[in-house]
């Protein structure tokens, strides 16, 4: 926890090493501002989580670390109780001794309609932008990705990512808390994710020349987003809130979306997959007692947000550096 010696020595042996320019001082920086607040609480957290040599791994079709077996029923809720103090938990499910972490999220769903359309992943360096708590990124290792790195600032998201990788501690994937404002143009990876971030981007355009930035060339991205019908001169900048989230700036068309991706440099832009978010998809569970999905739309047509905006439509699109 707070210790990134590991990682540094993973990109000093592969085309990441350039990072390193920079890096460390920036994870300096943030975990001078981690040792305030709660994440002090969410380390001692982490610090009592129960020791266990983890048998049974599944990434292919879930992320399920450890046989329910490994552990006493005493650990397991002592484990239950800790991992608790940590919601809320968004993305997922997860599975950890047979305790299931039933997320806000069915990010497996996400991952099954995004999955058909990636260029094979064995032996890729993988970027995930706004990676969340991490789920995803043990999909793309069990979909044999080398190395697999994600990026997210937040403290809670890292917190919870090192929960999970203390009952698997591959060395092949990480999660770096800093934002892509300050990431160094590195276009080493082969493949970039970016999936429910762009519509929080003050800025598009430069957050998808930003991905851009990291992909070497031939390397593919894979964005996943909101999206409205429309033409291709259709954006929806909602007013002060859209599903009653504050930073949501710009919606586009698909149409618009891939026009974005061709000005910014991308080939070969096109629309894999459109799917309209559900209520079984995005709910609150025991994991996440928060507001969700059903308190954001219109209560009498969910056709709708709760502003008057369509509700939310997500589209996969994939592209070429």
């Amino acid at each position: 926890m707070l210790e990134f010696n590991q990682f540094y020595g993973e990109i000093a042996q592969n085309a990441l090493h350039k990072w390193l320019e920079v890096l460390p001082a920036q994870l300096a920086s943030w975990r001078k501002e981690a040792l305030h607040g709660d994440f002090k609480q969410w380390q001692k957290v982490l610090s009592h989580l129960p020791k266990t040599q983890t048998a049974a791994i599944e990434l292919a079709t879930e992320v399920s670390f450890g046989a329910p077996d490994e552990l006493s029923a005493g650990a397991k809720q002592q484990m239950e109780v800790l991992l608790k103090q940590l919601m809320p938990w968004r993305k997922g499910p997860f599975t950890l001794h047979g305790l299931q972490i039933d997320t806000e999220w069915r990010s497996d769903w996400k991952w099954d309609r995004v999955l058909p359309h990636l260029a094979p992943l064995q032996h890729r360096l993988v970027l995930d932008v706004g990676c969340g708590s991490g789920y995803h990124l043990w999909r793309m290792r069990g979909a044999g990705a080398e190395f697999v790195v994600g990026i997210d600032p937040s403290q809670l998201f890292y917190a919870q990512f090192e929960a999970i990788k203390h009952f698997n501690p591959d060395p092949k994937v990480h999660l770096i808390p800093i934002g892509i404002d300050e990431m160094p143009v590195l276009k080493a990876f082969d493949t970039v994710f970016s999936m429910g971030v762009l519509y929080h981007r003050k800025s598009p355009i430069d957050f998808l020349q930003q991905l851009k930035n990291q992909l070497r060339p031939g390397g593919q991205l894979v964005l996943e987003t909101l999206v409205v019908e429309g033409d291709a001169n259709t954006v929806l900048v909602p007013g002060e809130r859209y599903a009653k989230m504050r930073n949501v700036w710009f919606i586009p068309s698909c149409d618009a979306l891939v026009g974005w991706l061709q000005r910014v440099g991308f080939n070969d832009a096109k629309v894999v997959d459109l799917n309209q978010t559900s209520l079984d998809e995005q709910r609150k569970t025991n994991w996440m007692e928060n507001e969700s999905l059903v308190d954001f739309l219109d209560p009498t047509d969910h056709s709708k947000t709760i502003e008057g905006y369509p509700a939310p439509l997500r589209a996969v699109i994939i592209a070429t550096a």
